[in-house]
């Protein structure tokens, strides 16, 4: 039965489903075709649920909703910028029809813009999302199989003393304060957004990153030098809680758009805020810090993940150089190297 609410300009509908329940709902449209049309296929839903047993079918936007209103990862506003991305491939469709072919198109479609790497992300997003609608939500019966593409490994990407400085520069007051403590710390982004005045102790000079808020669910004391106590001293007074704020808003996100524009004008490219913790890595490698040391002070869980940075600071091998030259440092003796040519040369 249709019926339309005083001062609405919806048509609303109201039935019994099969267990005796009323149901009563909005169809949000003022057409009253569509609204029959809708009220016709909510009890035709209802039946097959319930006397048959179905499953309800959902929608991908169900399940977007329904993953960031459960969602307690930091990044989850990166969440929200990938299902922006994703609304041309599936919106509107129903995550029973969600195969690994349109994830195929999915994966196609992005790979002309972003790099593999990138697609790997959007991809695993897609994967989490069915595959808790599976195993948790219960909407679908199978979360297909998607796959991920290769990726080549790449260098570390840092920037020198000279370059940080004129990125300074070019930053906002607010961004400046930020990429210095992650260049005197190597915090992550969101650990440095997310840093309260709670978690420092000024007097010990250290501060705290909880399991909940590390990458690796671990706490993680983080000393602070001069330059990070500098930075943190210059916040006081700012915001009541958060060490780090904009026009009296804590700050949620550090890489935007304005840290895009300071890099442009700074003349470095291929650079994203996570870089300034390679930098500050790649900085104190070149300065001798020991890789064990450098693990700790990153809160990187396993020895392998500081390797990358290794090669950065290879003085340590030169005395080893060395074990196949004489005791003057010549591997053929006191040979000139036009003899040592000649005699190659008549062997041949």
């Amino acid at each position: 039965m249709l019926f339309k609410r005083k001062n609405s300009q919806y048509w609303w509908y109201k039935f019994t489903d099969p267990n005796g329940n009323p149901i009563r709902q909005s169809a949000k449209t003022a057409d009253r075709r569509k609204a029959q049309e809708l009220a016709d296929k909510h009890k035709a839903q209802l039946w097959d649920q319930i006397k048959l047993g179905h499953k309800p079918e959902y929608c991908w936007e169900d399940a977007v909703v329904k993953w960031i209103d459960e969602s307690q990862k930091k990044s989850i506003a990166d969440d929200i910028c990938i299902f922006r991305n994703l609304d041309p491939f599936l919106r509107g469709m129903p995550l029973n029809q969600i195969t690994r072919d349109e994830v195929e198109k999915v994966i196609s479609g992005k790979s002309k813009d972003v790099s593999s790497g990138r697609v790997n992300r959007i991809t695993a997003l897609i994967r989490a999302v069915l595959r808790k609608a599976e195993r948790e939500w219960g909407w679908i019966d199978k979360a297909p199989a998607i796959r991920r593409l290769k990726v080549d490994d790449k260098r570390i990407r840092w920037i020198t003393k000279a370059e940080a400085e004129r990125l300074y520069q070019e930053l906002p007051p607010h961004l400046e304060a930020m990429a210095r403590l992650s260049l005197a710390t190597g915090m992550r982004e969101a650990n440095v957004t997310g840093l309260e005045w709670s978690q420092i102790d000024m007097q010990r000079k250290v501060a705290w990153i909880h399991p909940d808020q590390a990458k690796a669910k671990k706490a993680i004391g983080v000393p602070l030098n001069v330059e990070a106590i500098t930075v943190i001293r210059q916040q006081i007074g700012k915001h009541s809680t958060h060490v780090f704020s904009f026009k009296g808003i804590p700050v949620k996100k550090a890489g935007g758009a304005a840290w895009k524009k300071a890099l442009k004008r700074a003349g470095i490219d291929n650079f994203r805020w996570h870089d300034l913790r390679h930098t500050w890595a790649s900085w104190h490698v070149q300065n001798g810090t020991p890789l064990n040391i450098l693990q700790e002070l990153g809160g990187w869980n396993t020895y392998e993940m500081v390797l990358r940075y290794a090669h950065l600071a290879p003085e340590h091998l030169a005395g080893y150089a060395a074990n196949i030259s004489d005791n003057a440092g010549h591997i053929f003796g006191h040979t000139k190297m036009e003899d040592t040519k000649k005699a190659v040369s008549s062997t041949r």
